[in-house]
């Protein structure tokens, strides 16, 4: 928000002179309206005008003006229309300020603070934009040239611009607007070319001319998804902006930022610039994600992709409308017509790439602090964990673990007996992760590092304008930045691994302060001055300056200066580890990352960065791992119980049994505060953290075939209640609750002191998973009983889950028995599936080495079909098959025709054990 400051006298004015802006006196119009296909009638606006101007001249008569002029062009845009014309978030802007722009200057209240929300200074309905001077038909859509003939108020406007439009798909639409005449930097994304034009989009595009204006409708509704007539396109070499109506309020994305799923329009600005910072709200957060989803008023749903990597901000506003400002690049959109919500995240995840498949392991329990001190003490924990038979998958370390805080070293003092850590928990199922930073220490004497004098050798760090090396500081203190945008650095990342994995065998890696952080703005030298450094605007970043807290934005990179590729710097590394980590252990890589851009789903997860040990912050990261898998990164949590902070018992209880159900599932701590692993708490909670994890580890055969369908579809894992319920409208906001697949439905505690919990379920029937009970809602809000011991879970009618006997690893749960679980529907199809291979090896799918199996209930016969076998499938039987919702209690249950026994509960839960089945092999059950 910026202030704002009145530096004319104010005419004192009679109570009679007070005039509604949206009374009869005054009858606001927006730009949009006032757009010829928009109104239909140049009578209507002639008649607002003269009504305007009449209520003008009848003010300036009788003196009750309140302050100075202003003219009646400004009074036809409604407050809630009105577009920021003086977005500077550290000036004062006054009346002659504003109108230096010639732009509208009317004051409204501020508020606290004096902070303010509708602007103070707009553009009026008649601001010079570029008029659309040629369209041209293509193979793939259309060409045209946008053309301004009066400049506009930023430094370097670009007169003329190429406007290209591609039909992609019948769902897809590509709109480009850069420079007509000079090359721009574009950011290095690959992203799908097609050949030819869609035949049947179900989309309309129409242009304005003068001004030059996009009008985007969806055919079967006639909604107009996109109108920028709202407000004048700029483009100058280093301030980008264009605005566009919304169709509803419902806006969802636009990341990384801590709010809520559903994001206020009420004069929000969301700023993205990487940066390094604790998760609180109203700031930019570690990573750049310009794409927002939004539920239009009929129940369907698009999205909106900028492929930008500039420093950017994207500001709201009730009218609903949207302003996207960047300050370099190319305006480069891609829209997604759904029309529901699952397909637009399909859609996007086309143009940016599907998720990398996990391995299995990846999916159990991770536990890490920093602070453990030593390697004896990690392993401690360790045997602990297992002493109590609380599954466990993969021991992490944190920085404590390095020489100095450099990077592929280990304490030779503290963590000696690492080798044989890390050897112990491959004997017994489990993996070991350690950190990374990007930043190389550089004060070692010469050829004593080997990672610096390498780096320094082959030219692969960020350099200065002058050429050398800059110089930040990170935890080893002073510090060189790997530039991964040089290929040649990701060849000498591989090699500071392979020599590292050679003594330390290590199975996942985690990229941290990778947005990059730095404990300096810039370098030790500063920045020099200039339009990189200090360009003609800055976005609303947090610390006022693109350096704060990282590298100077004139650091020279293979690729491009830092300016452009800020946002990438995470992206990249997680390139560069996700590549070596296949080639030094030839399986899945597994990789976890700070920052992250658009695509970063091929290469790794994310985990929501340093959270605090507070109620808050538990709930904040349901709508952050909600939002996570809108962005196409579908392995996200938090770190469980709070990373910063003391945690206290019933928080950590409550936060284990809902971090059981985060995609990614780790405990993680700081130094100098009490462990919070669930060894460390009382028996009581100890047990409800450990039920909570069996929990997770008997549904891993779900979660894995959720994960397959995200990397071979694009469907989302975790997932907002509107997705599968976007026609009810109190799903639109909930982010509280959320569901695994289209299935199951995780409704957890979130506030100290209580034993019930409230949760809304959509109209139909749900399961309770534990036992099988049914509630059929009408789509209300429960009041759930919810003692410490217990996370409400209820299964959806009409699915099918495929769940296992949980063991105290992923790789002992793999071999037990299967348990199908059945939520019959009485008025939908029921069905399920089961995705199987062995859990690391790469490619499977596409090798044809895996097992897929859906499963059917038609009336009263479950059917399990085998549509593709592998020889894993042999290593694994199906034990029980649980139904609910059988009303009457069967005389005989046959399996392939033969007699089976079975059990039935007053619950109408039918239950049948011992079946001892292949997974190679196809069956039937029916009851009768």
């Amino acid at each position: 928000m910026k202030s704002y400051q009145k530096l004319t006298t104010t005419v004192p004015q009679p109570a009679t002179c007070q005039v509604e802006e949206d009374g009869a006196a005054v009858t606001p119009i927006s730009r949009g309206k006032l757009a010829p296909w928009w109104v239909g009638s140049g009578l209507l606006v002639a008649v607002v005008l003269l009504s305007t101007v009449t209520v003008w001249v009848l003010r300036q008569v009788s003196g009750c003006w309140p302050g100075p002029v202003t003219p009646p062009k400004c009074l036809l845009v409604s407050e809630s229309h009105r577009f920021d014309c003086y977005p500077e978030q550290s000036v004062v802007v006054t009346q002659d300020l504003c109108e230096s722009r010639g732009c509208c200057f009317i004051e409204t209240p501020l508020l606290s603070e004096g902070k303010r929300g509708v602007p103070w200074c707009f553009y009026p309905p008649d601001f010079p934009s570029y008029s659309l001077d040629s369209l041209n038909e293509t193979d793939l859509g259309m060409v045209g040239l946008l053309v301004r003939r009066e400049k506009a108020y930023y430094p370097q406007d670009i007169e003329t611009l190429r406007l290209d439009v591609e039909f992609e798909t019948n769902t897809r639409l590509h709109i480009k607007i850069t420079d007509a005449a000079n090359p721009r930097y574009e950011v290095p994304l690959e992203v799908p070319r097609v050949t030819k034009k869609a035949e049947n989009p179900i989309y309309s595009l129409d242009f304005s001319r003068e001004p030059f204006g996009v009008l985007l409708r969806r055919r079967a509704t006639g909604a107009v998804l996109l109108n920028t007539t709202v407000a004048p396109l700029i483009f100058a070499d280093q301030f980008l902006q264009i605005s566009t109506s919304l169709p509803s309020k419902f806006l969802y994305g636009l990341g990384e930022h801590r709010s809520t799923l559903l994001h206020s329009l009420d004069w929000t600005t969301l700023t993205l610039w990487a940066r390094d910072v604790s998760p609180t709200e109203s700031f930019n957060l570690y990573g750049a994600h310009p794409f927002y989803l939004l539920m239009e008023e009929s129940g369907d749903a698009h999205g909106v992709f900028l492929l930008n990597s500039n420093a950017m901000e994207v500001a709201l506003q009730p009218a609903p409308g949207l302003t996207w400002r960047t300050i370099g690049g190319v305006l480069d959109f891609y829209i997604f017509l759904g029309p529901d919500p699952n397909m637009v995240i399909q859609q996007y995840q086309q143009v940016i790439g599907f998720p990398a498949m996990p391995p299995f392991w990846a999916l159990g329990f991770h536990l890490c602090r920093w602070g453990y001190g030593s390697s004896n003490e990690t392993w401690q924990t360790v045997r602990v964990m297992r002493n109590y038979q609380i599954p466990q998958d993969a021991q992490w370390n944190d920085i404590d673990y390095m020489d100095g805080y450099r990077d592929f070293t280990f304490d030779p003092q503290k963590f000696a007996s690492l080798p044989s850590l890390v050897e112990d928990l491959h004997r017994h199922g489990q993996h070991y992760v350690m950190i990374l930073d990007p930043g190389i220490s550089s004060t070692n004497p010469n050829g004593s590092y080997w990672p610096f004098d390498e780096a320094l050798r082959r030219g692969l760090f960020l350099n200065t304008t002058q050429g050398q090396p800059l110089i930040g500081q990170v935890w080893p203190g002073s510090t060189a930045f790997a530039d991964f945008s040089n290929p040649d650095t990701h060849q000498w990342w591989l090699e500071n691994l392979q020599q590292f994995h050679a003594h330390v065998p290590f199975d996942g890696l985690w990229i941290d302060m990778n947005e990059p952080s730095n404990f300096m703005d810039g370098s030790k030298d500063g920045c020099p001055t200039g339009e990189l450094d200090s360009p003609p605007y800055t976005p609303a970043v947090l610390g006022n300056s693109l350096s704060a807290k990282t590298v100077c934005a004139s650091a020279k990179q293979k690729a491009s200066v830092h300016y452009n590729l800020h946002n990438l710097y995470g992206l990249m590394e997680a390139k560069a580890t996700a590549s070596a980590l296949i080639q030094i252990r030839g399986k899945r890589p597994f990789v976890i990352s700070r920052s992250t851009f658009p695509s970063q789903g091929r290469y790794s997860g994310h985990w929501l960065g340093d959270n605090r040990s507070q109620w808050k912050d538990m709930y904040y990261s349901i709508p952050g791992l909600l939002s996570f898998s809108l962005f196409g990164i579908p392995l996200v949590g938090a770190d469980i119980c709070g990373f910063s902070g003391s945690t206290s018992e019933e928080l950590c209880t409550r936060w284990m049994q809902l971090g059981a159900f985060y995609p990614f599932a780790r405990n993680h701590n700081t130094q100098n505060e009490k462990a919070q692993d669930p060894t460390a708490f009382s028996p009581a909670a100890r047990t409800a953290m450990k039920d909570a994890l069996l929990t997770r580890y008997s549904l891993l055969p779900f979660l894995y075939t959720l994960f397959h369908r995200a990397h071979l579809h694009g469907d989302t894992v975790a997932r907002p209640l509107f997705f599968e319920f976007p026609r009810d409208e109190a799903t639109l906001g909930l982010d509280k609750q959320f569901l695994w697949g289209r299935s199951l439905l995780v409704t957890p505690v979130l506030e100290p002191g209580v034993d019930w919990v409230t949760g809304y379920l959509p109209r139909g029937m749900w399961y309770d998973f534990y036992t099988g009970s049914s509630v059929n809602s009408s789509g209300e809000i429960l009041k759930m009983s919810a003692p410490l011991e217990h996370i409400n879970l209820h299964v959806r009618e009409g699915a099918i889950l495929p769940t296992q006997k949980p063991g105290t690893t992923s790789e002992a749960t793999r071999g037990n028995p299967l348990r199908i679980i059945v939520a019959l529907s009485p008025s939908a199809p029921t069905w399920g599936d089961l995705f199987w291979d062995d859990g690391e090896s790469l490619d499977t799918f596409q090798r044809g080495s895996y097992s897929y199996l859906v499963f059917n209930v038609t009336q009263n016969i479950f059917t399990s079909t085998v549509l593709h076998a592998s020889t894993e499938a042999t290593k694994v039987t199906i034990g029980t098959v649980s139904i609910f919702g059988v009303r009457e209690q069967p005389s005989k249950v046959l399996l392939n025709g033969q007699e089976k026994p079975f059990s039935y509960l007053d619950n109408q839960v039918l239950t049948i054990s011992d079946l001892g089945l292949s997974l190679r092999q196809g069956f039937s059950l029916r009851w009768l």
